[in-house]
């Protein structure tokens, strides 16, 4: 089932097994839960069932919407740096069963960057805080659809659903905060959900909790999570970029159960954990899904997630959730050197449960630009290389836009195949580095292959895409003097469905290379 509107029917008979297990309920249907459309939804086993019952309580909504709402249609609110805004101020009881969001972001990355915050009951520290798009299971400050039981994602991952169902007793608070250095330009939502009269009273509370390790710590398991309390442990997501290529994903996953000196749950492999096998490969599902994938190359992106929906992980007084960071490993010379040994990448996670006394504080989370892989705002931007930038056919342009960073590009329209462009830039101290850039991919876009000092950089890169995008590539250069470099693009041709052989570079970065 893969309509929205079928994953939310679905979520509807999730949301029955997870915020009232056992079936506390003061009055009860025939099917032992209370009287109502979850009751029958539950017995006959279908989403649609039950529809026709009438659900108790009464049906709320906190939303950007205008405060004009009869005339006006600023539905957005903006979010200055270092600010917070609240986007809902509930009195209980009830339960959210459905938030929804979309952003007009001030700077790339921006998903790492927005906390959201959620507090139940009055409490002090959240019992959700993490990066925005971490929480709706989209990590790396990217955007990406998706769709799953719980999170659905669209409009090219700017639209994002979140169908967890989190009650509160007295009170509920959300908050979202710009831990970036730009102003967020528009933020646009609903909160909804359901003043009920009552909760069963083994009601448990819902939690997200983010961690980071960038690199991991080698001789230690990364760790997911480590709850005190009594619950059950619901999902996770894991967002890695390795560092180096091949496979990264040998580790396995444990689960220490209320204090065991041995973890209970034993896995036999990552991508055992996620449901998945032999590697991965991009897609999405209910349960389980890898939404972000592209190849085995150093600072290849992933993102897995794993919904204990059917399965979730009991505990009565605490959990500990750990995952190896194992797979393969090279010599000096470029050779293999073990296929299931400790390595070093980049891991950052969501966690995921409901628990019913309150939690131990959360780490504090990294500085907003550390969870960011590099500096988006120390870019160099590609417009800034026109003067002096030469082009053996095709003219060489500042082309402006919002899908590029400082609203422009530098538009390079060759007409034909074996042409090349070449552009100067300083690097002011000698080292090693490795070069980041950002290239337009669009439906006339060609084949480009990068050189720097004569040297290519890597294989041809094809821009077609059906739509206007901005990717990363990351490129190897190696040693770098300081003085002047030219970076020369040459036209390798166009894909059979591009209309054209153009090029587009929106910006540039040069890092101290990772030693591996």
């Amino acid at each position: 089932m893969k309509t929205q509107t079928g994953l939310y029917l679905l979520a509807v008979l999730v949301a029955v097994s997870l915020i009232a297990p056992g079936c506390q309920h003061a009055s009860r249907g025939s099917c032992g839960l209370a009287a109502g459309p979850l009751c029958t939804a539950s017995a006959l086993g279908t989403p649609l069932a039950g529809l026709e019952q009438l659900k108790p309580g009464k049906t709320m909504r906190a939303s950007s919407s205008d405060v004009n709402w009869q005339n006006g249609n600023g539905d957005a609110r903006p979010i200055a740096p270092g600010k917070t805004l609240t986007i809902a101020e509930l009195e209980g009881p009830g339960v959210i069963n459905h938030i929804w969001n979309t952003i007009a972001p001030g700077e790339r990355g921006y998903s790492r960057l927005y906390v959201i915050r959620m507090y139940w009951d009055g409490e002090e520290e959240p019992s959700v805080e993490c990066p925005i798009g971490d929480f709706f299971a989209i990590g790396h400050g990217i955007d990406e659809p998706f769709q799953s039981l719980p999170i659905v994602i669209s409009s090219n991952g700017r639209a994002r659903n979140c169908y967890w169902p989190m009650p509160f007793r007295k009170s509920a608070r959300i908050t979202v905060t710009n831990e970036g250095t730009k102003p967020l330009r528009a933020l646009y939502w609903y909160v909804d959900w359901q003043q009920l009269p009552s909760l069963p009273p083994d009601t448990a509370y819902f939690h997200a909790m983010y961690r980071q390790e960038f690199p991991t710590v080698m001789g230690q398991n990364y760790l997911i999570a480590d709850i005190e309390g009594r619950g059950h442990y619901v999902g996770t997501v894991m967002n890695i970029r390795q560092l180096t290529g091949s496979w990264y994903g040998e580790g396995d996953d444990f689960f220490f159960i209320d204090g065991e000196s041995e973890p209970r749950l034993r896995g036999t492999g990552s991508e055992d954990y996620f449901c998945d096998a032999w590697g991965f490969r991009k897609f999405d599902g209910p349960y389980y899904g890898v939404p972000v994938w592209s190849n085995f190359e150093p600072y290849n992106k992933i993102t897995a997630y794993r919904w204990h929906l059917a399965d979730p992980v009991s505990f009565n007084q605490s959990l500990r959730v750990e995952i190896e960071h194992k797979g393969v490993t090279f010599n000096e010379d470029g050779s293999v050197k073990s296929g299931f040994e400790e390595r070093s990448d980049d891991f950052a996670s969501v966690a995921y449960w409901y628990q019913l006394e309150p939690h131990k504080p959360y780490p504090p989370l990294p500085p907003a630009y550390d969870r960011l892989y590099v500096r988006w705002d120390k870019i160099s931007e590609g417009e800034s290389l026109l003067e002096g930038a030469t082009a053996s056919e095709g003219p060489v342009e500042q082309q402006d836009g919002g899908a590029w960073s400082g609203n422009a590009q530098l538009f390079w329209r060759p007409q034909q195949q074996g042409q090349s462009l070449e552009l100067s830039f300083e690097v002011a101290q000698a080292g090693h580095y490795d070069m980041l850039v950002l290239l337009t991919h669009s439906w006339d876009y060609g084949i480009a292959q990068l050189e720097l000092d004569g040297k290519p950089l890597g294989r041809p890169i094809d821009l077609f895409n059906p739509s206007v995008v901005v990717n990363e590539h990351y490129l190897g250069p190696g040693m770098l003097q300081a003085g002047p470099h030219t970076l020369r693009v040459v036209n390798q041709g166009k894909a059979a469905v591009s209309k054209g052989y153009f090029f587009g570079l929106d910006g540039f970065l040069l890092t101290p290379r990772i030693q591996r």
